[in-house]
Formats: C-alpha cells, structure tokens, sequence
C-alpha cells in the first residue's frame, strides 16, 4: 500500500474511535464481500447506461450495512455517479402528508456529493458547473446573456416531460441571473427551492416566479428529475442511499402510515424493473426484522413480498446477487482480525516500520473481546473497533509501555448508548408503537 495522507488517515480514526462508519478511506478497511460488491458495481453500470437499479441490503444490527453503504456510496463517486444519502427517521420518510417526505428529500440534497466535493454539499457546484458550460458555448460563439437564457431553456427541454421540469428550467434560469449579477439572495433562493425547502407555492411563486415547489406528493417524481438533470450534467446518474429502514417498519404510528411507504417503496421498485426510471439507483439498508416480519415487515405487504423473494434454490453455499435482496452475513473471527490489521496500517500511515502493536497483540484484544462480549463480539465489532483504535492512539502517545499492561478486563465495555433504531430493536429496547388502527387489548 501507498502511504496514506494524514487527512484521509485522522478521519478515519476519528470516526472509528466515535463509533461511525468513516466517509474517506474506506477500501483501506474494507474486508470480505467481495461477490456483494461485485453485484453492486454492475447495477452503477448499470445505472451509467441509462438503466435503473434497487437493492436492499439486509443484515442484523453490526453486520457492516452502513459501511457497506458507503463503500458502495464510494465506489458510485469514482464512477462519476452523483451520490445523495440520508437516514430514514420518524421525521424523514418515503411518504408522508405533513412534510416528511419533502424533509427526506431536502436532507438528501444536503448530503449531494460527487467526486469533486465527496463530502456532501455539492448541489450548488452541480447547479453551477452546468451552467458555466452553458455559458462559456454561447459566450464563444459570441451570444449574449439572453442567448444563454434561452440556450439553458433548450437543454433543459427534455426534462419537460418530467413532473416539474418546466419548474425546474425556470429555477436553474433564475440562479443563472443570479450567478451573473452577484445576487446572492437569487441563487440562495433557487438552491433552495432545488432542495425542497419551500414548504408553500406561494412563497415559491414571490421569489423565484414558480408556481410548483417540491413536496410530498412528488418526492420520487423529484429525484427522478434530479437524476435525468445529473446526466445532462455530464455524470452517470444519481444514486440514493437511506440506511435505517427499520423506523418504517417497527417506528412508524400506525399500519396506515406503514401501508403507505410500503405502496410508495412498491412503485419505486416498478418503477425501476420495468424501465420507467433512468440514470437512477436505489440501496436501500435494514434489518431482518425490517425485510422479514410478518406483522410489520415487507414481508406484510403481499404485493412487496412477491416483489423481493428470494431465490428458492440459493443457500448459504450458493448465493444469488441477481434478485433486490443482497444478504449481509456478520463478519468471521478471520474476518475481524484482517480488519483490525488493516486499522493498524491506517494508523500508521501506510508505513509498516511505525506499527505500535504486533499480530500477537491483535489475537490478544481479538481474545479478551469474545470474552467480554461473548456472540455479541460477532454481532456488534464496534465496540471492539473502539476499543482497538484507542489501544493504538495510547501505544503512540506512550512507546515505553508494552501493549499487555492495556490488554485487561476493562479494554473493551459493553456498550450502554443506543446509537441507532436498528440497534435498539436489536437489543428490544424499542419502544412500543400504538397502532390504532388495529384490535387493542383491554380491560373493562
């Protein structure tokens, strides 16, 4: 390996230490699926070619599904895909009548990343990099400023046929006179309107003279949009990661809320299988519980479950990445050694000779971890990952101590805080749901 660069190098241990799945760096980490991931690059080129894609990711809580993710999220922006991410929450979600959905997809185009801005944040590079496109042809031909007007009208004629895409020329016309004239307020007002942040028309129409906004009745409608402007735009398309699928499915109030992101996920799959959406994918993260319950479940909602079956002639020796379901299996004792390897070379920047720890001392917390968590040491590596990347920064900061004087009963704690819905229903702490709509028990 190369050496690593001290940025990539910090934010990875930064987010490994604070229990997150790092945004940079992680094909330095990654360990195993390679066939998941082999399956996952041919639905990106898919996507490149005009196609559509839907996967949902399943596994039990610390399976590696966010990480995945974003291996996937990373290998998409190497592709020159456009990547926009977001957790499902009770306030954000697929379909809603109160501004959730319009919420999910305004947290969406936050976090827009491409390869350029792999951070988040890029939607105003998008809007802007096209448009100087735009501008600098009709410049060189020698048009003026009106030519342009009408030339972003032109190009954006395809997307007419789009629901709000005569909206959305509108709004990319207004952040060019904007762009032009330094009227920050203009462009502050036509990102905004890009991310869905108007939550009425008429506010819409004063500033930006548009009388369609983005809502909940057209947030796939949206991104559809957004994805068929990525490749005008000169990328392979977008693709939409939402992790924490298990608030849809064991969060939600009611059945009828439930029925409804079932329907509105129902239609996406459609959507994508019979060649109704283009330039756009879809990876989706949940639990078992989330795939397979049968009360709350995809698994409840026949037309889904008829959608997302399995193939029946697969085993756990012979798997098949064809269908929308990619299994997640929890990592092996080998598995979790090599990763842990893998984070000392981080640490190390790439340079072998500054390792702190030997192998004998990743066996020896590989060890004290199974016998401190016991299975959970399988199910949930976070806290060994923790604990690990803390033995390392103390080996560092402290080269006359030996590793064995950490390597004791208090190395790796069993985790108190919850940081995710999936990992409280793993744990069944998740709080009972009133739903009112079905029989209740009661007393007289």
């Amino acid at each position: 390996m190369s050496e690593i660069k001290r940025r990539e190098r910090d934010s990875i241990l930064q987010s490994l230490q604070a229990g997150l799945v790092p945004r940079l760096g992680l094909h330095l980490l990654q360990v195993g699926r390679k066939d998941e991931v082999a399956a996952l690059l041919k639905d990106l080129e898919r996507i490149q070619e005009g196609g559509a894609a839907f996967r949902i990711v399943v596994g039990r809580f610390g399976s590696g599904k966010s990480f995945f993710l974003n291996l996937i999220r990373n290998l998409a922006l190497q592709k020159r895909l456009v990547v926009v991410q977001a957790d499902i929450t009770m306030e954000r979600r697929i379909r809603s009548t109160g501004g959730e959905s319009r919420a999910l997809y305004s947290e969406l185009m936050r976090n827009l990343a491409t390869r350029a801005k792999p951070e988040g944040g890029a939607l105003r590079n998008l809007c802007e990099g096209w448009l100087s496109d735009v501008h600098h042809t009709i410049s060189n031909a020698g048009g003026r400023e009106e030519d342009v007007k009408r030339r972003i009208y032109e190009d954006l004629s395809s997307l007419q046929d789009f629901v709000g895409g005569h909206a959305f020329a509108e709004v990319m016309t207004r952040y060019y006179v904007g762009y032009t004239t330094d009227n920050e307020a203009l462009q502050a007002n036509a990102l905004r309107w890009l991310r869905g942040e108007y939550s009425t028309k008429s506010e819409a129409h004063e500033d930006l003279g548009v009388r369609q906004i983005i809502d909940d009745e057209n947030f796939y409608d949206s991104l559809k949009l957004m994805a068929a402007f990525c490749a005008k735009a000169g990328f392979g398309g977008l693709l939409v990661g939402l992790d924490e699928l298990v608030v849809l499915s064991h969060r939600l109030p009611s059945t009828r809320s439930r029925q409804a992101n079932y329907e509105a996920l129902l239609a996406i799959i459609n959507d994508c299988y019979q060649g109704g959406a283009a330039n756009l994918g879809f990876i989706l993260a949940g639990t078992d519980e989330f795939l397979e319950d049968k009360h709350r479940g995809l698994h409840s909602y026949e037309a889904l479950k008829s959608r997302l079956i399995e193939n029946k002639f697969a085993s756990e020796n012979i798997r098949d990445f064809s269908g929308p379901v990619v299994r997640l299996q929890n990592l092996t004792p080998e598995d979790l050694f090599v990763l842990l390897r893998n984070i000392r070379h981080v640490h190390a920047s790439g340079d072998v000779s500054k390792y702190v720890v030997s192998d004998e001392a990743l066996m020896a917390v590989l060890e004290k971890a199974s016998e401190t968590l016991g299975a959970e040491y399988f199910k949930t590596p976070r806290e060994v990952v923790r604990s690990f990347v803390g033995l390392l920064n103390l080996m560092e900061q402290n080269p006359e101590r030996t590793w064995q004087e950490f390597v004791g009963p208090s190395l790796i704690p069993k985790s108190k805080a919850h940081a995710s819905a999936e990992e409280e229903l793993a744990l069944g702490l998740s709080p009972s749901v009133d739903d009112s709509d079905e029989l209740q028990t009661f007393k007289l």
